[in-house]
């Protein structure tokens, strides 16, 4: 059962949110978040490299004592503030009309360790001591991480009222499009009850933010290696997370382009295609896949709608019948002698949020030779691989909207 705690969160002013909250450190690269950042902006302290003309490397010592620098100065400044007491926080995102409602938590590291907070990627350790150095030089979780949990209908009714009978301490809209809204749950007696109803759920499931997470967690275990008088009551043994009911996220396609056909005409790739799938030409409008196991492929100028024929997939096992597990096998394995899509450069990612049109683009500009949307993955999906343990093939789930960084900190003391 998962151990959860209130904190005080470090949150900008209500008047300021939108320009101090800012888009993960991830999703921007160093250029764009220079230009995205606004004087207030948490780009300066997750992404510190941006204040230096030209630019400088991100993982230098110069970027990490700026980071802590500005963190200093934020707080000095006003621009983050402490809260008085402990407590959770709803926080909840809109998107194209859709509003999902998550909690915001302090998450136990002894989870993480013994596997409560369950995961579907591999991690890779130069990213994971990348973000660690960031935890250990702030002593703060700085950017939250993203986690789902099975539907409680007591939670689900708790965030109901909170959210009808107060008004939102942040209301605005980001300037991607997407709503933000920020409630405080300032009675003890309910947050007592949300640490209880938490402690019978079986598992947290990271959605979002796998590097993240197994930095927070490893710092908190390097910080009560180094304390003789370690209780397992200290700030450092929690982290930060946003936990969302499973029933409200969505995942959306994460697509794929690729560099050439190995050396066969579109027409030689087809017939080898119409082995494993069925293959049917759907002409210049864009094709969307329509189901499990149904694919669409951009190519040569046209789209093509491709079903893989029944004995290519196994749908008893969790990781056989990801659409990922299927088109890898099949298309990038079979015939286009791509092994590993970690290290390969002959093929590309696109998230969907891009829009299948960024698939076409991408071809029709010479660059692919031919791009695959694929129909995405489901949160039960999710739970299923971590559930036994297994790991997700990469670049197989997008979330979105992305967490705001800034709207709350944790202090690790």
């Amino acid at each position: 059962m998962v151990k959860i705690k209130p904190f005080a969160a470090i949150r900008p002013p209500k008047e300021m949110v939108k320009e101090v909250a800012s888009r993960p450190y991830d999703v921007l690269n160093s250029q764009e978040a220079k230009a995205e950042a606004g004087e207030k902006s948490l780009l300066h302290i997750i992404k510190p490299e941006i204040d230096f003309d030209p630019i400088i490397d991100e993982h230098s010592q110069q970027a990490y004592d700026k980071a802590v620098e500005n963190f200093q100065k934020w707080q000095e400044r006003g621009w983050l503030v402490q809260d008085a007491k402990e407590m959770y926080y709803v926080y909840a995102q809109t998107m194209e009309g859709r509003t999902q409602y998550g909690l915001v938590v302090c998450a136990n590291v002894d989870d993480y360790l013994n596997g409560k907070i369950k995961k579907h990627e591999l991690t890779r350790k130069d990213k994971e001591e990348d973000r660690m150095i960031h935890v250990r030089i702030q002593n703060a979780n700085v950017e939250p991480v993203f986690f789902a949990y099975p539907d409680v209908e007591e939670i689900n009714q708790i965030v109901e009222k909170v959210v009808k009978n107060q008004p939102a301490e942040y209301d605005f809209v980001a300037e991607d499009g997407f709503g933000h809204h920020f409630w405080l749950i300032k009675d003890d007696a309910i947050n007592q009850r949300i640490t209880q109803i938490f402690a019978e759920i079986p598992a947290l499931y990271v959605a979002d933010g796998h590097h993240r997470t197994a930095a927070a967690a490893l710092v908190g275990q390097e910080k009560r290696n180094l304390n003789p008088y370690h209780t397992g009551n200290e700030e450092y043994n929690y982290f930060l997370a946003v936990v969302f009911p499973q029933s409200h996220l969505k995942i959306i396609d994460y697509n794929r382009v690729v560099k050439s056909l190995n050396g066969r005409t579109p027409q030689q790739f087809l017939a080898d295609l119409a082995n494993d799938f069925t293959v049917e030409e759907k002409g210049k409008d864009i094709f969307t896949p329509t189901g499990l196991h149904n694919f669409s492929m951009y190519m040569d100028g046209n789209w093509y709608s491709l079903t893989a024929k029944p004995g290519t997939y196994n749908d008893a096992d969790p990781i056989g019948v990801l659409d990922v597990t299927v088109i890898s096998d099949l298309v990038f394995d079979k015939l286009l002698n791509i092994k590993d899509l970690r290290t390969s450069k002959e093929i590309d990612f696109v998230g969907g949020i891009r829009g299948l049109g960024e698939l076409k683009q991408r071809v029709d500009s010479g660059e692919m030779a031919a791009a695959f949307a694929l129909y995405p993955v489901t949160m039960q999906q999710l739970i299923d691989i971590a559930d036994t343990n297994n790991i997700m093939p990469p670049k197989t789930t997008w979330f979105e909207p992305k967490l705001r960084s800034g709207i709350a900190i944790h202090k690790l003391s």
